[in-house]
């Protein structure tokens, strides 16, 4: 189970006053300030990134079918309409249009486009483009996009993406933007060859940049895998390094595998649960 440390929703946005000893001289004590509603905000632009990405990486399972020959269970419903345009040569090109409001087969509600690009099979790799046209994932607005190498088959077996990208999110019921650079490896390691989406689980490892137009920037580094399982819309376990723009030092904890929107920071030896 996740750490569960119960602080008032108020105590929880506020500003968390944080003392940090600089040298072995005791007296050398400087106070900075952490503000448990700005990490918050990071936090949920990692689940919005991975989850829009999650989307494209199911438009290429069942369209391009490197490593599954017949889809059994759509991700997509009737209110996504993916229009496949192979080229002959083994590339192609990929256009997905979602009505608004559209529910994906996760629960998700997306709207807007994404178009995809794909090259022919390289030595057992292939490189796809991505990017986000008018697109919102829950309310979160979403533009920019990136490149993926896939791998058939890594050094454990299985497929994997390789990605680096370059997005924008407009946070729903914020003031606030946030831009991402990311470098970040996604290896498949459940559900391969099934035909459905609901078995699939991945683990990720990378790191990132988030700044955002209040002033906040934090990076990211993946030093526990971080675990994605389809079914559920949030990262059930794995552990992020995170450094804030005043150098204040981290960790996120997404917990033990359990599927819920629990996250626990801990900063300067003291623990805060935020909700995704």
């Amino acid at each position: 189970m996740k750490p569960q440390i119960k602080i008032p929703l108020v105590a929880l946005l506020s500003i968390v006053m944080i003392t940090i000893s600089c040298s072995d001289d005791d007296e050398n004590v400087t106070t900075q300030e952490v503000s448990t509603e700005n990490l918050t905000l990071a936090a949920q632009v990692d689940v919005i990134d991975d989850a829009s990405y999650d989307i494209v990486e199911n438009v290429y399972l069942e369209n391009v079918q490197d490593t599954r020959s017949t889809v059994v269970t759509s991700f997509f419903p009737e209110c996504a309409t993916l229009d496949v345009m192979p080229n002959g040569d083994g590339s192609g090109n990929i256009l997905v249009s979602f009505t608004e409001a559209c529910t994906l087969n996760n629960g998700a509600v997306v709207s807007g486009q994404i178009t995809l690009a794909y090259a022919a099979v390289n030595e057992g790799t292939r490189e796809v483009t991505y990017e986000y046209n008018d697109f919102t994932y829950n309310g979160h607005g979403v533009t920019g996009g990136g490149t993926v190498v896939r791998t058939f088959e890594n050094t454990n077996g299985n497929p994997q993406a390789a990605l680096t990208s370059s997005i924008t999110v407009d946070i729903a019921n914020s003031d606030v933007d946030a831009s991402r650079t990311l470098s970040r490896t996604r290896e498949w390691i459940e559900g391969v060859g099934s035909g459905t989406w609901t078995d699939n689980a991945f683990l990720i490892t990378g790191n990132w940049d988030t700044t955002f137009t209040n002033g906040l920037s934090r990076s990211g580094e993946v030093t526990s895998a971080l675990r994605r399982e389809a079914t559920c819309p949030y990262f059930v376990s794995g552990e992020l390094s995170i450094v804030t723009q005043n150098d204040i030092e981290g960790t996120l904890d997404y917990g033990d595998g359990t599927c819920d929107n629990v996250a626990v920071i801990t900063i300067a030896g003291q623990e805060f649960t935020i909700q995704l």
